[in-house]
This record gives structure tokens, sequence and C-alpha cells, in this order.
């Protein structure tokens, strides 16, 4: 055990109650408790600002998208498309041909060039198309500029989500994940104010509107590539560990980051062996009380600087056993899983010791000196998962670490190798709990598992320049892998039910509802014209979206995304249904249109609250690095070609079936996102990426035994 071990760096620091506790990745001071405070104050803003430069290319999107709505009444008329409605048509939707194409072809190129130049190529194609536009004689010169920007588009939609998934804090993902929601509305806010007024003048010219795309485009792509970072993932998987911490530390606004750096080389491939186990942590064997824990053999969990703590099994049922769930029998384990892991950190027992806190803890035996091949000017703190506490010491885990209450340890093991001789090694330990304080014992759910760093000995690694990260895991075979395959159809059904479940009709029909109320009544009195008309009421529906997204923002990382959805998709049903009865009954026109007009705006708030932005939030979170930029690039394609069914189904389907028929199909196709929901989709809020992939794996392999017992 002493040569294994010896790996270990030998800082033989003395423990006191003064000084730093720590296990595996936590680490605060219970005498600087303002140290903590101060950082927390700051410590989230460059990543903050990060998330809002990446989603300026959704901003520029929704730009275009509400520009190209004002602008194809003009264009029609002066390229004569009034009876070419296939041209009109073209012109509409070669954005999303485009998008389309650039999402199945750019997966295989991320994992070489990274997400930022991508990022800046989407800027890039913004300005040549918004320059096409602004200069097209014909409507082939524009063709070919809606193609370009759809290139860019698809970029934006795919990368953004993925860049801020991999920059942000765990306790902040969702909320600056729903930023490119939020973006995206206001730039259609914008835009279609930009459109209201000039159509106002005597000579609207469409090529302004469209061109105007250039300049904030350029803004972008300044912001790209002098003030955005790579993403850390990507660095760490080119075993640029070094930058990767550089980048952090500027993130983070705090140096100790080495605890996230480990977090995401140990997320890098994910063992399909792992499992859970609950643990009952103690600072010394004394500590635990025999009568409420398990009398089996302590584990000793080595942790940074060569602290030991001592570990118990938890007595009782663990996380995988736990039922949580009034309906057990239809939810996915997946879901029973993670719903198990969530409950199990807000509902933590504590068992309070009144026993001290020794002065010396036990280290592991050290033989650093014999390591020759280890780099000396290799800085010591990034071999150890270092977590820096950014809470006050009594605010909780679940707000207060940037891992979401999730730590890092090591557990010395015995295994007997092919040749049945016995050898030495150590399984990685992903730790929720509230284990930092003490004098006590605490509970703790433990993922279990193989580093994924296979050159580390221990928690101390080998100079990270010797190896290059990138060529492990990097096949289209990851994808067959469980857990990636439950990702996977929770991603691409999420997807499909979002682009079916009606938004595109709903938007498209909001204009000639909102007119029914009285607003185009109300603009004519103030000599608007009809076009001015359709094009204000789309800006005042677009203008609703943005406090419903704001309280999606703040929702997000409190309540969970798997909870939003479980609440707005019934208000969905609720106005489709008001839809219905209101065109059923034929109710009185003026009291019908404010019927109509109020189930519409239900509709919309709640859409962007859950349904909008939350299906890229997921496909962010799912899956390993090893293949997270293949599997959200399938499931935007998803998203492109089912969008481009709904907007050429739509007129079909209202022409031939009704308004009362769309409405109908849509409503079913909520009730049947609702079950899906609740049965397929687990709650992520909270925890690191490594450790939803892992869980992920492991929820896999109860879904194949319950099949199996079925």
């Amino acid at each position: 055990m002493a040569a294994d071990l010896g790996a270990w760096k030998n800082t033989r620091q003395q423990y006191s109650p003064s000084s730093p506790i720590s296990l595996g990745s936590s680490v605060f001071s219970e005498s600087s408790p303002e140290l903590s405070t101060t950082i927390a104050d700051g410590s989230t803003a460059n990543a903050v600002l990060a998330a809002i430069v990446a989603s300026i290319g959704n901003l520029l999107q929704g730009w275009d998208n509400a520009a190209i709505a004002g602008a194809i009444m003009y264009i029609k008329n002066e390229f004569n498309l009034q009876n070419d409605p296939m041209m009109e048509g073209l012109i509409l939707a070669m954005s999303l041909i485009g998008a389309t194409i650039i999402t199945a072809l750019s997966g295989m190129i991320t994992n070489s060039i990274g997400k930022r130049p991508l990022l800046s190529v989407a800027a890039i194609l913004y300005s040549i198309s918004a320059l096409i536009m602004f200069q097209a004689s014909n409507e082939y010169m524009l063709l070919l500029a809606r193609l370009i920007y759809g290139f860019g588009s698809g970029l934006v939609v795919t990368y953004a989500p993925l860049y801020i998934s991999e920059t942000a804090p765990t306790n902040m993902r969702g909320l600056l994940n729903t930023l490119p929601q939020f973006n995206g509305s206001l730039g259609m806010l914008l835009s279609y104010i930009m459109v209201f007024l000039m159509s106002l003048t005597l000579n609207p010219n469409w090529r302004i509107m469209l061109g105007s795309l250039s300049i904030p485009s350029f803004v972008f792509l300044l912001l790209c590539i002098f003030y955005l970072p790579e993403s850390p993932v990507f660095l760490v998987s080119k075993g640029k560990i070094e930058e990767a911490k550089n980048v952090m530390k500027r993130l983070r606004g705090t140096n100790e980051v080495s605890s996230e750096i480990a977090f995401l080389i140990q997320g890098l491939t994910v063992d399909q062996d792992n499992y859970i186990e609950d643990y009952m942590i103690g600072h010394n064997n004394d500590e635990f009380d025999d009568q409420s824990i398990s009398n089996t053999e302590t584990t000793k969990l080595y942790g940074h600087e060569g602290v030991t703590w001592f570990a118990r099994p938890f007595k009782g049922k663990n996380v995988v056993e736990s039922d949580h769930s009034p309906i057990p029998n239809l939810l996915d384990p997946i879901v029973t899983l993670f719903d198990s892991i969530h409950g199990n950190i807000l509902n933590t027992p504590e068992f309070t010791s009144s026993g001290n806190m020794p002065n010396d803890i036990e280290q592991p035996k050290t033989d650093l000196e014999s390591q020759e091949d280890l780099d000396t000017d290799y800085e010591d703190d990034l071999g150890h998962p270092l977590l820096f506490h950014q809470g006050s010491y009594m605010e909780g885990i679940d707000d207060g670490c940037v891992n979401g209450g999730w730590h890092m340890a090591w557990k010395f093991v015995q295994r007997e190798n092919e040749f049945g001789q016995t050898q030495d090694d150590f399984q990685q330990i992903f730790l929720q709990g509230d284990i930092l304080q003490a004098g006590r014992v605490s509970h703790a759910t433990a993922l279990v598992s193989t580093p994924s760093f296979h050159h580390s000995i221990g928690p101390a690694m080998v100079h990270p320049s010797k190896f290059n990260l990138s060529t492990e895991g990097q096949s289209w075979s990851d994808l067959l892998q469980p857990g990636v395959k439950q990702g996977l159809i929770v991603g691409v059904t999420i997807q499909i039910l979002q682009q079916l479940a009606g938004i595109s009709g709903i938007l498209y029909y909001t204009p000639q509802i909102l007119e029914q109320a009285g607003a185009g009544i109300l603009l004519k009195w103030f000599n608007v014209s009809s076009s001015s008309s359709s094009i204000l009421t789309s800006a005042i529906t677009t203008f609703m979206m943005l406090p419903s997204i704001g309280i999606a923002m703040k929702c997000m990382d409190r309540y969970g995304r798997r909870s939003l959805l479980l609440y707005t998709i019934p208000m969905l049903i609720v106005s489709l249904i008001i839809l219905i009865v209101v065109n059923v009954m034929n109710l009185e026109a003026i009291f019908g249109a404010i019927l109509s007009t109020f189930g519409v705006i239900i509709y919309v708030c709640c859409f962007v609250m859950g349904f909008g932005p939350i299906p890229n939030v997921l496909c962010s979170e799912l899956f390993p690095p090893s293949c997270r930029n293949r599997c959200m690039s399938i499931c935007t394609l998803t998203f492109w070609i089912v969008s481009i069914i709904v907007t050429y189904a739509f007129p079909i389907m209202l022409s031939s079936i009704g308004l009362i028929g769309v409405c109908g199909i849509y409503a079913v196709v909520c009730i049947v996102s609702f079950i899906f929901v609740l049965i397929k989709v687990p709650e992520t809020k909270g925890m690191p990426l490594a450790v939803i992939a892992n869980s992920l794996a492991v929820g896999a392999r109860l879904s194949v035994k319950r099949n199996e017992n079925i």
C-alpha cells in the first residue's frame, strides 16, 4: 500500500481546528468566513459575462427572424412573388435548410477546433449574409444570403448552450443557459420595433431591415475573438490543463479552481461499472454512533494534502433503493435515481457528536521522491481536487459550492489482476452531502467509479503535457454506451415534442387573434396600415415573453428543469383547450376574441418558461465530453428537421382541419409530453456534468435490470 500511496504529494501539513478542513475537493476555513463571502460576491461575474457574450448569437438570430418576418411583405412586392408562393416559402425556409446542413456536419469537427472558434465563424457568417442581403438585386442572391445565415444560426443554436454549460458554475448553469432564449426574444423585440418604425415611412427599405444585422454581428465577432475564452472542457480534453486552469481562474474570480479542473478531468470518460453507495462520514473513528450506523469496517477516504476521513456504509436503504415517487413502477429508474439523489441532499440526516477533532489527522505514507518523472515546476495544488467553498459557513451546500455540494475523494482498494495477483488501486468517489463541519458524522451519497484519467497515480497527477487526453473515447461507438443512449432518447424526444407542441403555429396565428381582440381597430384610429399593425402585434407578443423567461431564469436552478416542465406543460394544455372552446361555441365576437387572446398569452408565456429553453439546457448537460458535441448535434439536428416540417405543415393543417383541429392535435402532443417528462426526464439541477453522465450510466443499468425482471 505504501508504494502506491507514494505518488501522493508529501506536504506533511498538520491539521488544526483553524486550518482548512478538506475532503477531496472541499475546503473552507472556520476562522475566515468573510473570505468566502467576499469571493462569492464577485466570483461569478466573468462566468456571467461569458454566457452573455456567447448568447449574443441568439440575440442576432432573433433579430433576423423578426426582420425577415416583416421584410417579406416588401420583398414580395419588389420581386413580384405574389403569384409565386413556392419562392416565398423557399426564402423563408432557406435559413432552416442551412441550419440543418451545418448542424449535421459540425459535430464531426468540434472536438478538433473547440466551441469558441465555431461561435466566431457564426459571427462571420451572420455578417456576410447581412451584407449580401443589403445588396441583393434578385431573389437568388437573397436565397444565397439566407442559406449562409442559416449556417451561422445552426452553429449558434448548437454550441452556445454547450459553451455556457461548460463554463457556468454548477449552481448557475440553468440560469445562464436560459440566456439564449431570453436574448433570442429580446432580439426579436428590438427588430420588430425597428421594422415597425420603418413600416411607418413612405417607402420602407427591406434591405436595411435585413442588412442591419451586419453591425451587431461584427461586434459579436470582436467579442468572440478578444474576450471569450475557450471552454475549459475542450482545453482539458486536449491535455492543456494549465491553460484550462487559467481560464477557470478568470471565470471563477479565484485561484482555487483545482476542484473543477479535477471534475473536468474525471468527467472525460464514463466508467460503465460505476455504482452508488451511501456513507456516514466522520473525522475519526471515535465519532461514530454504533446504534445508528453500521458496525462494518471503516473505510478511509483520502483527500487533499493527505487528509484522511473515515466512512462507514449507511445503515438502511441507500439512495438507489429509496422510493421518492408515488408511482414508482411507472417511472424510469433513471428518473427515480436522480430524484432520490436530490431528495437525499435536501433531507440529509445529521448525527451530532460531542467528540473533539484530533490535532493530527492520519496521512498516507508518501514516497514522492521516487517519482522522478513528475515535473517539479507543475503547481502543487493542480494535482488535488480542491473545491473552494463559495458561500458562508452556514449557508448550506446546495447554493454555496461551485460544484453544487458535490465533492471528490479517493478510496484505496486492492484488486486481483488477470494473473490472479493482488495489486493496489484507487477508486474515485463523487460525494454529495454536508460533510464539512467538524465534530459530527454526516450522511453522503457516493458515486464510485474508476478514475478516467488513467495516467494518474491516486489523486496526484503526472504533468498533463505528457498526455493528449483527446485521443481517449472520441469514437462514434461512444453513442452506444447505455447512459449515452438513454440521454439521446431523452434529448431527441424532448426536441421533437417541443416543436410538435405547436409554438410555431400559435405564434403564426397570434397577430390574427390580437387583431380580433380590438388591436387592429385601435391602430386604425391612429392611421396605422394593416402591415404595420401585424408587425406591432407580433412585437407585443414578443414583449410578453421577456418577463416569463426572466421567471424561468430565476426558477431553473432553484426548482429544477423537470419541475418547471411538469408545472408549465399543463398550462399549455389549458390554453389550447380555451382556444378550442372559443371556436366551438361561437362566442360573441369581442368576448371570444378576449378569451382567445388570454389563451394565447398563457400559452406563449408558459412555453418560454419551460418547453422553450429547457430542451437545449438538458441536451447540453446529459452527455460526457467524449461525445457531447456529437450528441448535441444530433439533438439540434432533430430540432431543425421537425421545425421545418411543422412550419410547412401548419398552413396546410389550418386550411384542412381548421384551428379547432390544429389546437386539438397540439393539446394531445402536450399531454404526451407531460407523460414523457414525468416518466423519462431526470432532474439535473445542481449536479456537475461529470456526475450527471456517470449517474446516467448507473441508471441505464438499473433500467436494463428492471426490463429483464419484467
